[in-house]
């Protein structure tokens, strides 16, 4: 099942969509898909012109492959120009994601500041792809392609305190204008940054994770490369803090994220 397919039968029937093991990450399912699946109940809510600002979301529990589940959205305020909209996702009666999303329409303001400069990373063809390997490599990546440009691999005792490259869809035929939904999963695609610091495998995964949208949203189609780069902020005790973003090949911004992750080694 394709991302479009997942995000199709969220729209169809968001009570009752079961994600395919192919979107799996170790026993759960992939933190990125779920959240854009929440994210599309959510949305459904909020009236036109109000694109999402930021999201704030909290992985409860690991979502559960090939097992229906259900994603619920409730909005808890309509303001004039301002949606607040609460959103889960719901398996076996258990809540296994929560985010609270904020929505806006454009505001006139005489504040306007440009985004600092992307970072310099090789050309894609000079980076170093992360080739998606049965049994190997996450079952999610055989979705998303990324060519490592910045840090080191995972598990590779590589200390550097960044880690990205180019990251872009994998096998979508059509291209289409990439949406809020795709960037969650192209942001949330890569590991762990804290991860290159180990020497040897360990599970880790996101804990609570804050994304914020940069609108009108730079215009993105499913088969162009986007740069991505995560800086860990601080790290001690299991627990490492990561502030990354995500910008077009030409540099401009498109988002910006932070995550506390948890690492078991």
């Amino acid at each position: 099942m394709t991302f479009s397919e997942l995000i199709n039968a969220v729209r169809d029937n968001p009570a009752n969509v079961t994600v395919p093991a192919t979107w799996g990450q170790g026993r759960a399912g992939f933190g990125g898909v779920v959240a854009a699946l929440v994210y599309e109940a959510m949305q459904a809510q909020v009236p036109d012109g109000r694109p999402v600002r930021s999201l704030a979301i909290t992985f409860v529990g690991p979502l559960l492959v090939d097992t229906p589940v259900g994603f619920e959205a409730e909005v808890l305020r309509e303001g004039k120009a301002v949606s607040q909209v609460l959103g889960r996702a719901v398996q076996n009666g258990q809540v296994v994601t929560i985010i609270q999303g904020s929505f806006g329409a454009a505001r006139a303001s005489a504040i306007r500041v440009a985004a600092e400069t992307a970072p310099v990373m090789p050309p894609v063809e000079e980076c170093q792809e992360l080739p998606y390997v049965p049994g190997a490599a996450p079952e999610f990546t055989r979705y998303l392609a990324m060519r490592w440009g910045i840090g080191g691999l995972p598990f590779t005792g590589n200390a550097s305190r960044e880690m990205g490259g180019w990251v872009r869809l994998r096998g979508e035929i059509e291209r289409e204008p990439v949406t809020v939904s795709h960037l969650l999963a192209l942001v949330d695609a890569w590991p762990p940054a804290v991860l290159s610091h180990l020497n040897s495998f360990a599970p880790g995964s996101s804990l609570t994770w804050t994304i914020e949208f940069i609108q009108p949203s730079p215009q993105v189609d499913t088969h162009d490369w986007c740069r991505y780069r995560a800086v860990i902020e601080h790290a001690q005790d299991g627990y490492g803090h990561c502030a990354a973003a995500l910008w077009t090949a030409e540099g401009e911004l498109v988002a910006l994220s932070r995550q506390t992750v948890t690492v078991f080694g």
